[in-house]
């Protein structure tokens, strides 16, 4: 006979004393997310508790596998090559994920890519994707391992029966204060993340205005150890700390997103874009075993794409799972909003700074992203064309091109807007957009 399960409260007033848990009262905690046998009130007590008291790497490795096992595991072991994934902690116009996936795939690395939606000012890839017409998100596993047998990459969401401890806990941790916590953290991202058959895993961890981790010291503590928690269970993992001062690219909205995505695919993308890029890129290409070195594995990237394959790849993607390709081969069909509203400079000089917080919340004021998890969201609003820190302006120039729905937004997404974007009479400090990677 099995032993006898440990009583939540026993649990919880071990973490709330400061003592280590066991990996059977670590399981039991899990268990009673995924089949509802601890009352939301425990499971909440007990989250706080693991912020409040925090959880050895030992402890942490051993949460993030009870979660990843809470439900079921896609088997890729039947595909040939080192599956790689790359996972990013949230920003503003932080599309890479897009025309990554199908680089890396082109130059031969199968990228099983589970991803997620956005909440609050952090865009989600999934909703990016679902501004493709007919794009679908929600494949089943089986649905998934074929896709990545056939052409080497699949984009969809987390399905329901992958990690599903996770869903329960991170909709509490949601509510009860308890998102900012790095044991927790690395438990929901990595027990997605390996229960996807991956064999490697290349981290994006954002620190700025625009991102969960505001400091460099905070992302390389969160890095860190979700680089050991992903080599605990077996996989080969690596981080880059890259800059969210101000938005990735120069567009910020689902389908506008997608666009400048598929002018990456066509060696056309804005260049700070193409820079994280193609530098996640490489390490995927050497942690899958297709390139020997970082200089090379980025030359193999640019020539896949210089080549026509990273597009066409994607072109695969989205026609396997369901998307009109006559949008990708021609963007000008994405979603498109009724209206364009120009924000001008009102004076000349340098742009300072471009608050990619506030540059979020701007397309938020007119509907690109949502404040609860139900909300709908409008594939075609946002902002586009917007100015890049160091450059030059005029007065009356324009700062961005704001793309509108409806007009009782405006005003607010105007105002913000105006309130994210600074001119000053010289050019700031350059920023480096890479400041580490954690090997």
């Amino acid at each position: 006979m099995a032993p006898a399960s440990p009583f939540p409260q026993h649990v919880i007033a071990r973490k709330r004393d400061g003592h280590a848990l066991t990996d059977a009262e670590i399981q039991a905690f899990v268990r009673g997310a995924t089949d509802s046998s601890w009352e939301k009130y425990q499971l909440s007590a007990m989250l706080m508790a693991i912020l409040l008291k925090g959880m050895t790497p030992a402890e942490t490795a051993a949460l993030t596998d009870a979660m990843m096992r809470s439900g079921s595991m896609a088997d890729l072991s039947a595909v040939p090559g080192i599956k790689v994934d790359k996972h990013s902690t949230g920003g503003v116009g932080d599309k890479v994920s897009i025309p990554l996936a199908p680089m890396v795939a082109a130059c031969g690395v199968p990228v099983p890519m589970i991803s997620g939606r956005g909440l609050g000012h952090s865009g989600g890839t999934l909703d990016k994707l679902e501004s493709i017409p007919g794009f679908r998100t929600g494949l089943s596993l089986a649905e998934f391992q074929s896709q990545i047998a056939r052409i080497g990459c699949a984009l969809i969401g987390q399905t329901s029966d992958l990690a599903p401890a996770d869903r329960t806990l991170y909709a509490l941790r949601d509510v009860t204060a308890t998102v900012e916590c790095i044991p927790l953290i690395c438990a929901s991202i990595l027990s997605k993340k390996l229960a996807e058959g991956i064999d490697a895993l290349v981290l994006d961890v954002k620190f700025g205005s625009g991102a969960f981790m505001k400091t460099v010291d905070q992302a390389r503590e969160l890095a860190e150890a979700l680089v050991n928690v992903g080599r605990a269970g077996g996989k080969q993992v690596r981080a880059l700390l890259t800059a969210m001062h101000e938005p990735l690219g120069r567009n910020v909205g689902n389908a506008l997103e997608v666009e400048e995505s598929i002018a990456c695919l066509r060696g056309k993308g804005p260049p700070d874009l193409m820079e994280i890029t193609l530098a996640l890129g490489a390490h995927m290409l050497v942690l899958g075993g297709v390139s020997k070195d970082l200089s090379s594995a980025n030359l193999k990237l640019k020539q896949a794409v210089d080549s026509g394959a990273a597009f066409k790849r994607f072109r695969e993607i989205v026609a396997s799972q369901g998307g009109d390709t006559a949008a990708i081969d021609n963007p000008a069909l994405l979603p498109r909003a009724s209206r364009t509203v120009s924000i001008l400079s009102p004076k000349d000089g340098y742009v300072t700074r471009v608050d990619a917080m506030g540059i979020a919340l701007a397309a938020l004021d007119l509907g690109a992203g949502r404040s609860r998890a139900e909300d709908m969201i409008d594939p075609a609003v946002g902002v586009s064309h917007l100015v890049k820190t160091g450059e030059r302006i005029s007065s009356g120039a324009p700062l961005c091109l704001l793309h509108v729905n409806r007009e009782e937004r405006l005003a607010n997404a105007c105002d913000t807007i105006m309130g994210a974007i600074s001119i000053g009479d010289k050019p700031p400090a350059h920023v480096p957009l890479v400041a580490g990677v954690i090997l």
